[in-house]
This record gives structure tokens, C-alpha cells and sequence, in this order.
């Protein structure tokens, strides 16, 4: 019986290839990563799908993080900047990988009665299923899985696909509270076997369903609020959703992601988010260069200087202008209208606008880098010098999925949406302190950096102080404009939860805008995945990235929306 279970389960994997409705991939079949017939265990399954959602993660919040000007995007034209062809491996991470990986586990784990393996598959598909409807709107997922049964899946509302996972959740938490279990996982890479943690979890995710959901369900913020008063959801920083890479540089290369692409013995390979960089360094009472006495106190965790100047900025010795081409030429006359900073020059903070699509010059030793936090690289600790392989903290970074900042952040969406003033000023406080606790904690993997420069508690409560008086100082929606500022930076990781807050409210309605004066319509949705819509009769491309998703039912004109 075992040995036909298992040969079904390989079954069952091969035709997830086809799940994403492409037919062309042959070269996955003998991908070396894969479940082999005499590994087609609930554990090794359970295994790759947890590598598999942090790689989705990691994927779709980067995707996230650019459009909300987290990080830099490099292209001007918004329906330019993700083809549906660069959509692709997004689209293959959640079909091929863990929707087929999934099913073909709880063949396994049902007749096995390992629940626990099953309700943390509910949960990660739970979360995947939600994610692929914020980006992409309607979806495949009822016939999503029928394999040869089913060649070309046609797409279930968003709404729907929304209530089915509500019910995952709550299967999950069935699942992580039973008594009738057989056995746990034999790795947990997420909470390390505490079910506790995951029935936190999986009410948590409840509570981002309903905030997004709360412009279209007249009842998602009660439901919201509910969960918020039995208490039994992520609260504190050890409670966190996190995936946490190594050091391990091969076979595997479990470092993270973005310490593999940029410390690299060339230097650093991508370019840092000037609006974000200007917004931690220098949008307080004034900022100098003795910095944490007005500027943000993460700035040192999140980036790492490798030179101490930027070309154009006020220094004869400093690095060539050549190297960026901005510093060369004039503020472009909409970013004078709008009053928004060009080419960020100061302290040493060398990344690029939005939007910017010059080549890359010879600069991978010399502009700033991702730091200690979340990438696991350095603590800037002024002594700026190029990064290298190894160097730092070696790539044992995170992917942060889902924080308690980031619930201390919704709620103060709601707070605010519900006339709760002072309500959202508390969370707006807490979700700000409690990224800065988290960030700071990252300061040991740099086992090098001078960590002398580190913030001190009063830097950080200062800091917390400023926010608290500028929301106070602040007139009307400039109010939920600061929370939505400081929720982006809380979110510095994953960008996936500030591009549905921007849609959801259209703040912070001051980002800097693309550097192309007209970049057509922010992308309120992704274009569907080459390899999904080219291939699969049911569906029809999207005209354009302005459809919206269910949820979002705000204007298509006059929202506030930034180019």
C-alpha cells in the first residue's frame, strides 16, 4: 500500500508542472532538488515546502517593495516593469512547487495521521493562495489541482479564494490543537514545533484578510477586532513569522538572497531606494552627520556605506561624478513642482531614484548596500569599506513574513479608519518600537562592526518620541500619511503587505515620483504570468496593470495614488 501511495504521490508532482498550465518546462523533471521515490515522506515534502514559501515570500515582496519605493525599481513605464514573462517564476513557486508538493504531502500525511504536517501546509497555502489574489486579482485555485484531470483551470473569484482560506485557518488550527497525531514534523524551520505559536499565526493571517477585505465586507473590521480582543494572535517579537537563512555558501547555498547577489568579491550588484534612504536619514527636525540625534535608528542596520561620500555631494575627494550619472544632471522639472529629492547626495547614502533606468557603471564596491538587517550583511559602523563574500554576517538573515509590528500597524489602520485618533497614535508607537527592538538585535551577527555606534535607548526612545509628536502636530489624513510612512519602514524585507496598504488607503500620498514624468498607471494589479496565460485556454491577459482586485474599490481617477 505504501509503495502505490508513493507512486501516486510522484504522480501527483509530476503533473503539477502542468498546474501552471505550461508544457514546455521538461528540464523540471529532473530537477535535482526534488522529492525522489524513495524520499516521498510527509517529512522531505514538508521540508522543501518551507523553503519553497520563503523563496515565494521573498519573490513577491520584492515585487512589492518596488512599487512602493522600498526599494529602487529600475524601470520607468509601470507596464514595462514587470512583463508577464518576469512573472513566471513567482507564478511557478506557488503552482508547480507548493500546491503540488502540498497535495502530494497530505496523501502521505493523512494516511500517516501526521496533522500538524497538514496544518502547516493549510497555512502556507492559506497564505499563498491570498497573496497570489492581492497581485494578480482572480485566480485558479478550486481546479487548480486536478492535474491531467484538468489542463487549463479556469480562475475563482478573489472573494472566494479569500473565504476558502479563512476556512484553511481555521482547518489549521484544528490541526495544531488535535490530541489525534501521530507524529510532528521532523522540522519545523518556522516556530521549531511550538503549535502554539502556529495557532497564533494562522489567527493572525485572519486578521490581514480582514484588513484588506475591510472596503468591500461590511463586517471584516468586527471580525478583525474580535480576534484582536480574544488575544490569541502574533504579539511579540519572538512570536514573529520569519524564515532565516544560513551561511552556508554551497550545496546548498542557504544564505540569504540578497547577500548572495551583493557580497560578492565585484562588490555589491543592486541599488538602494533613494526615497527611502532620504526619508530615514534626513526627513526629521534636521539630521547631520552625527547621526541617530534626529535621523532613524535602523538606518545602520538596513545599509551599509561603502563609501563615505557620493558623487556630487560637497567633497573634492570624493568618487568620480561619472559613476552617477545623476549628480550630473538637473533636477527634472516635475520633481521641482512636486518638491520631491533628487538624487539623494548626502553622508554617503548612494543609491537611485524610482524609476531610474541608467546602466550600471563600474560602482559595486562603492554604493551603499543592504546592510545587517534582513540580508545578514554588515553594520555600517562608518568604516567604509567594500563588502566581500563572508563578510558581515555572512547571508544568516531573514525573510520577514508576517511581525507583530505589522499587526501594531494594521491596527492602527483600523483605529484610524474607525475615528480612533489616539487609538492609532498607541499602535503607531508600539509597531515603531518594536521594529527598531528587532532591527537592533541583528546588530550580533556582525561579529566585526564596531558596534559602539549603535543606538543608544535614548536615540530610540527620542525617536519614538519625534513620531509620537509628529502625529500629534499632524492636520487630518497627514496623520494615517506618517503611520504609512513609518509602516514602510517597519516593512524594509517584504513589501508585500505596503503594496496592499497603499492601495488599500493611497498613503503615504507624498512618494517620491518616477523619474519619467508620465509612467502610466500605478499597477493596481500584476499582469497574469506568461507561462499561465500563453499557455491555458480559459484565460485572457489583462488590457492593462490598472484592473483592480477585489478588494480594492477605490477610484480609478483622483485617488491618491503617486506616479
Amino acid at each position: 500500500m505504501k509503495i502505490y501511495i508513493k507512486q501516486l504521490v510522484l504522480a501527483i508532482s509530476s503533473v503539477g508542472l502542468l498546474l501552471s498550465c505550461e508544457s514546455t518546462e521538461l528540464d523540471l523533471t529532473t530537477d535535482p532538488n526534488a522529492v525522489s521515490p524513495d524520499q516521498a515522506t510527509p517529512d522531505f515534502y514538508l521540508n522543501r515546502i518551507q523553503e519553497e514559501f520563503a523563496r515565494f515570500n521573498d519573490a513577491f515582496g520584492t515585487n512589492g517593495s518596488e512599487v512602493t519605493r522600498i526599494e529602487y525599481m529600475g524601470t520607468r513605464l509601470y507596464q514595462q516593469a514587470y512583463s508577464p514573462a518576469s512573472q513566471d517564476a513567482e507564478w511557478r513557486f506557488a503552482y508547480s512547487s507548493m500546491f503540488t508538493d502540498i497535495s502530494a504531502m497530505n496523501v502521505l500525511a493523512e494516511e500517516a495521521n501526521f496533522k500538524r504536517h497538514i496544518g502547516m501546509g493549510q497555512v502556507f497555502q492559506a497564505f499563498t493562495a491570498v497573496t497570489l489574489v492581492d497581485f494578480y486579482g482572480d485566480v485558479p485555485y478550486t481546479s487548480a489541482i486536478q492535474g491531467l484531470d484538468n489542463l487549463n483551470p479556469t480562475a475563482d473569484s478573489g472573494a472566494a479564494i479569500y473565504e476558502a482560506a479563512l476556512g484553511l485557518l481555521d482547518d489549521a488550527i484544528a490541526n495544531f490543537t488535535t490530541e489525534d497525531n501521530t507524529a510532528d514534523p521532523s522540522n519545523d524551520y518556522y516556530y521549531d514545533g511550538d503549535w502554539d505559536n502556529w495557532v497564533k499565526l494562522a489567527n493572525s493571517l485572519k486578521l490581514k484578510i480582514y484588513a484588506q477585505s475591510r472596503l468591500v465586507d461590511g463586517g471584516a473590521i468586527d471580525a478583525f477586532n474580535a480576534i484582536i480582543a480574544g488575544g490569541d494572535y502574533i504579539t511579540s517579537v519572538d512570536e514573529d513569522f520569519q524564515f532565516e537563512w544560513g551561511t552556508n555558501v554551497v550545496n546548498p547555498d542557504s544564505r540569504h538572497p540578497n547577500y548572495i547577489d551583493n557580497y560578492t568579491p565585484q562588490g555589491s550588484a543592486d541599488y538602494m531606494s533613494n526615497w527611502l534612504m532620504n526619508y530615514m536619514d534626513n526627513s526629521k527636525v534636521g539630521n547631520g552627520v552625527a547621526i541617530y540625534e534626529d535621523s532613524d535608528p535602523r538606518i545602520r542596520y538596513y545599509y551599509y556605506r561603502q563609501s563615505a561620500t557620493t558623487p556630487g555631494a560637497i567633497d573634492s575627494e570624493g568618487p568620480n561624478q561619472q559613476t552617477l550619472s545623476c549628480s550630473v544632471e538637473p533636477i527634472p522639472e516635475h520633481y521641482v513642482d512636486g518638491g520631491f529629492t533628487f538624487c539623494y547626495l548626502p553622508n554617503g547614502y548612494w543609491g537611485r531614484d524610482h524609476g531610474d533606468d541608467d546602466g550600471t557603471p563600474p560602482d559595486g564596491p562603492l554604493k551603499t548596500t543592504y546592510g545587517v538587517y534582513p540580508a545578514g550583511g554588515e553594520f555600517d559602523d562608518s568604516e567604509f569599506s567594500a563588502v566581500d563574500l563572508g563578510s558581515g554576517g555572512g547571508g544568516a538573515g531573514i525573510i520577514p513574513i508576517f511581525l507583530a509590528q505589522t499587526i501594531d500597524f494594521l491596527q492602527a489602520e483600523i483605529a484610524y479608519a474607525t475615528g480612533d485618533i489616539p487609538g492609532a497614535r498607541a499602535f503607531l508607537s508600539d509597531g515603531v518600537t518594536k521594529s527598531i527592538e528587532k532591527t537592533m538585535a541583528f546588530g550580533a551577527l556582525d561579529a566585526d562592526a564596531d558596534l559602539s555606534l549603535a543606538p543608544t535607548s535614548d536615540d530610540v526612545d527620542d525617536y519614538v518620541a519625534e513620531v509620537e509628536a509628529l502625529y500629534d502636530a499632524a492636520v487630518g489624513d497627514e496623520k494615517l500619511n506618517l503611520i504609512a510612512k513609518e509602516f514602510w519602514v517597519a516593512l524594509y524585507g517584504n513589501g508585500i503587505d505596503a503594496y496592499n496598504f497603499y492601495r488599500r488607503t493611497g498613503y503615504p500620498n507624498d512618494l517620491q515620483a518616477n523619474l519619467e514624468p508620465e509612467p502610466g498607471s500605478f499597477i493596481r494589479s500584476f499582469l497574469y504570468p506568461a507561462v499561465y496565460a500563453n499557455n491555458n485556454s480559459s484565460v485572457t491577459q489583462k488590457s492593462s496593470v490598472t484592473v483592480k482586485v477585489f478588494w480594492d474599490n477605490n477610484p480609478d481617477s483622483g485617488f491618491p495614488l503617486s506616479n
